[in-house]
This record gives C-alpha cells, sequence and structure tokens, in this order.
C-alpha cells in the first residue's frame, strides 16, 4: 500500500469575522507538495480572505494552521515569505518607477560586500523573464508596460522566491493563450520540483488543464471537494453558484446593414498598431481579439482619445469625430470601461454614488451647482438599473471585482453614450458577475448603441461578437463573420 504523505500546509477550522460579519466558516484545507488545488468561488466567497489568511496579511478570528509538520500563524506577510510561502496577487503591486530588476527583488536585494549587486539582480531578473517568454530588458522601468506584462512581471517576482507553497491569484486573467502556456509550463516544472500551489481562477477551462484537486467555496464555506483536476465547467460552476447553469452567452439580435462607427486607415503615434480600418454596424457587438502584445488595447485607447494617433480617421454617423483628448470622446458619446478598472476606472477612495457622478456631471448638476442629493439620488437609479450589489455611500474599494465592474459601466452608460468599448470587461469577475454583464451588451445592442469587445478570453470574445477583428503584431490580420468565427480561425489569423 502506498504510504499516504502528510500535508505541508494544513488549515483546520478558520474564521473570519469582522464584528458581526462572519466572513469564513471553519474552512478546513490539505495542500501537499506537488499538487495543484484549484481554489474556486465567485467573487465573495471568501477565496483571497482564505489566501491572505495563509499569507499573513488577515489574522484570523479563530482555528488553526500547520506548516510542514509545525504550528504556523504568520503575524506578517515577511512571516509567510521567511517560511517560504509566496503569492501573486490579483491586484497588481508594482513600483512604476522602479526598473523591472528592482521590482522583482525589492526588499530582498542581492548583496555583494555589503552593497546592492546590481548585475546580479539584473541577471536573475532577466532569467525569470526569459522563462516566461517575456522579451524585456531587466534594467527598464516597469512604468508604460503593458496590464499584461506587468502580470508577467509579478509572477517573475514570485518565482525567485524559490517558495515551497505559491498562491497564483488569477495570475492568467491579464494574459492571452499563448503567455498563460508558458505559465503553464513553469508550473509544471514547480510542481514537479515538489512545490504546492493553490490557484486561484475564474478561467475555469485552464483549471482541466492545470489542477490536480479542486476545492468550491460559497459564502465563506468550504461545499464541495473533487479529487481530480479534469471536471466540467458545467459541474464546476453549478457547484459554485449552488443552483443548475443555465446557457452561459445570451442570444444577441440581429444586425441591419446601417453603419454607426467607422475607423479608417488609423495608425498609432506609439507605434503601437498600423493601418487599421473597420465598420460597426447599428447594433452590433464587435469583437477584438489577439495576442499579447498584438495592439488591442492601444487600438481602443486610440479611438476613444486616451493614446494619440498619427494618421486616419475616426466617424460616427459619418461625421468626423476623431478625437485629440478622451473628453472630446465622450461629448461625441464614445466611450472607453478600461480593462485596469481600479487604476484607470474608478476613485476607489470616493463612493459609488461619486463615481457614477463623475462621469455625469450636465445630468447632476445642470447649473453648475453640484448637490450631494441630486448625485445620490442619480446615481440610486442607477445602481438599480445595473443591478450593483452596494449602497451608494460605500466606497467603492469595499466592493468585489465583479460590482466595481459594474459600477464602472453605470457611470459610463448614465451618459447614454452611442459607442461602448469594453476592454477586458469580465476581467477577474465570477461566473454569476459575467452573466450580468453580457445581459447589459445584449440590452445595449438591443438598443442600437455600437459595443466594441477587447477580450483575452477567446471563448468570450467568439461567444458575444457578430464579427471578429484579430489584430497581429500591431497590425489588422483579418476580420471573421460570427459563422466563420471559431478558435482555430481567430488563432490562425492571430499568429499568421
Amino acid at each position: 500500500m502506498a504510504e499516504v504523505k502528510s500535508p505541508i500546509l494544513s488549515l483546520r477550522q478558520i474564521k473570519k469575522s469582522y464584528g458581526p460579519l462572519q466572513i469564513l466558516h471553519g474552512i478546513d484545507l490539505d495542500i501537499h507538495e506537488g499538487e495543484v488545488v484549484a481554489l474556486l468561488g465567485e467573487n465573495g466567497a471568501g477565496k483571497s480572505t482564505v489566501s491572505n489568511i495563509i499569507c499573513g496579511t488577515i489574522r484570523p478570528s479563530s482555528g488553526s494552521m500547520t506548516w510542514r509538520g509545525a504550528e504556523y500563524a504568520p503575524a506578517n506577510p515577511r512571516e509567510a515569505i521567511d517560511s517560504g510561502l509566496g503569492l501573486i496577487h490579483q491586484e497588481l503591486r508594482l513600483l512604476p518607477h522602479l526598473t523591472i530588476a528592482e521590482n522583482v527583488f525589492v526588499g530582498r536585494w542581492p548583496k555583494s560586500r555589503g552593497q546592492i549587486d546590481r548585475k546580479a539582480m539584473e541577471r536573475k531578473a532577466q532569467e525569470q523573464l526569459e522563462r516566461l517568454g517575456l522579451d524585456l530588458p531587466a534594467n527598464r522601468k516597469v512604468e508604460g508596460l503593458s496590464t499584461a506584462n506587468q502580470q508577467l512581471v509579478e509572477i517573475a517576482k514570485a518565482l525567485t522566491l524559490n517558495a515551497r507553497l505559491l498562491i497564483l491569484d488569477e495570475p492568467t486573467a491579464a494574459l492571452g493563450d499563448a503567455e498563460t502556456e508558458l505559465l503553464f509550463k513553469q508550473i509544471d516544472r514547480l510542481r514537479a520540483d515538489g512545490v504546492g500551489i493553490i490557484y486561484i481562477s475564474h478561467r475555469l477551462e485552464e483549471i482541466r488543464r492545470i489542477a490536480d484537486r479542486i476545492v468550491v467555496m460559497r459564502d465563506g464555506a468550504k461545499v464541495q471537494e473533487f479529487d481530480k483536476g479534469d471536471v466540467p465547467v458545467r459541474t464546476i460552476v453549478e457547484s459554485m453558484v449552488g443552483r443548475e447553469l443555465g446557457r452561459m452567452f445570451p442570444h444577441f439580435p440581429p444586425v441591419g446593414d446601417d453603419v454607426t462607427f467607422e475607423v479608417k486607415d488609423l495608425t498609432s503615434a506609439l507605434d503601437a498598431f498600423h493601418d487599421v480600418s473597420f465598420k460597426v454596424h447599428k447594433g452590433e457587438v464587435f469583437g477584438i481579439a489577439g495576442l499579447v502584445g498584438a495592439g488591442r488595447t492601444e487600438l481602443v485607447r486610440a479611438i476613444t482619445g486616451a493614446d494619440p494617433i498619427s494618421a486616419g480617421s475616426i466617424y460616427l454617423d459619418g461625421k468626423d469625430v476623431t478625437p485629440r483628448s478622451p473628453g472630446q470622446s465622450i461629448r461625441n458619446g464614445i466611450v472607453l470601461v478600461p480593462e485596469d478598472r481600479k487604476l484607470q476606472g474608478l476613485v476607489l477612495e470616493h463612493s459609488i454614488s461619486e463615481n457614477i457622478g463623475y462621469a455625469n456631471m450636465k445630468a447632476v448638476a445642470p447649473k453648475k451647482w453640484v448637490s450631494k442629493k441630486a448625485i445620490d439620488s442619480f446615481a440610486a437609479a442607477n445602481i438599480h438599473r445595473f443591478g450593483v450589489k452596494g449602497q451608494g455611500h460605500q466606497n467603492a474599494d469595499e466592493m468585489s471585482g465583479g460590482n466595481q465592474q459594474k459600477v464602472v459601466l453605470a457611470k459610463w452608460l448614465a451618459t447614454d453614450p452611442k459607442v461602448v468599448v469594453l476592454d477586458e470587461p469580465t476581467r477577474g469577475i465570477d461566473v454569476g458577475a459575467r452573466s450580468s454583464i453580457y445581459d447589459i451588451i445584449v440590452e445595449l445592442s438591443a438598443k442600437g448603441i455600437c459595443v466594441i469587445v477587447v477580450s483575452s478570453d477567446l471563448e468570450e470574445v467568439l461567444g458575444v461578437s457578430n464579427r471578429i477583428l484579430v489584430m497581429a503584431e500591431g497590425r489588422q490580420a483579418g476580420i471573421l463573420d460570427r459563422a466563420n468565427a471559431n478558435d482555430v480561425s481567430v488563432m490562425e489569423l492571430a499568429t499568421s
């Protein structure tokens, strides 16, 4: 009979309360050497709270933990790191004015003769970047890197810890298929080296590729455990939401022949893309796909005035509306829901009402006099309209990722736009919130609003789009009709 090895990490009856509100309800969890355990659940299920307790960011209200057979109760993240546990956060925590190498080794600088050994630091950081397929010099600053590349730097940072247990919280949320596969190869190597991994993701298809076991949480409790990773997605989702699942993607209304929005021969002043042209019909959902670095985000930022262009024009209802600034684009009825809702979409320390009001000052203060009552009333109507789970007085940073995204949507859709650009609209969002956002897209389409969707999730862009523009290395590789678009045809163009 094979010997059953003891787990390297054990949690027993871990509870967490904030006053009368209980967040975790007696969590039991074991992680063994060389296994990947997927920790799944909707936003607010308690996954991040469990992770933060393991990594010393949060202290549990009760319960116990053991690490490699000894009692374990880290008082802070440094104690956890020194014990051999590392966490790759969902939210980026890089210092933009430091170099990649400095970010990778911040707080634990390689030293020689009492001084920082910069050459050794840059060499070791460069090795990790190359392992992840990131073609960037370790001595360049983080400032200006795309969200996907920043995520890879975060991963490189964790890989240098030589940790015996890693918690990966949404590590592929900003990555495309090629970058995700490189990460999975690193995970396979770590697993072979005996490293235990807790893997948190809302991309459920990848769980079948990477996980050895699956633990499902709901409302702060562990509700189910699967002893294998190859479990049908529908089964996983139904255990997450506690009910049978209907269809993931809604039915979209047919699109007419009227062209509302046109991009003609557009070229980036930042050399991110060249000569892009397409038309979007009234009520059409137009997808943009491609690998990370293909120029997708840069394209939609240029369309909405956030990035400069060197050539080309943009037309709305036949009128030239080529923007010189985001404000000009907004005034023309073209709005962008950006890929990073925390840094670019919200003022986190301000209330939901204030965030919605900031984008709608004409409606809430037509006579230039700002009234808190008017803002609260306007916001309350839109909180209800878009199904935001929260009160207007709550700060945005107190909400789950799904509800934060709904607030960003609410503030821009309340402006009654003609074109809505959604960059990674469901990044890091659970299946329930995704469904709500897809329903909002259908509603916009039915009203004749043009919707442009950028997504690294190929299944998503295929599921919601009437047509798909595929980008490859900053150029337009092709446009596919819904009938001809599938994962193979999109990837063939994306890698052409």
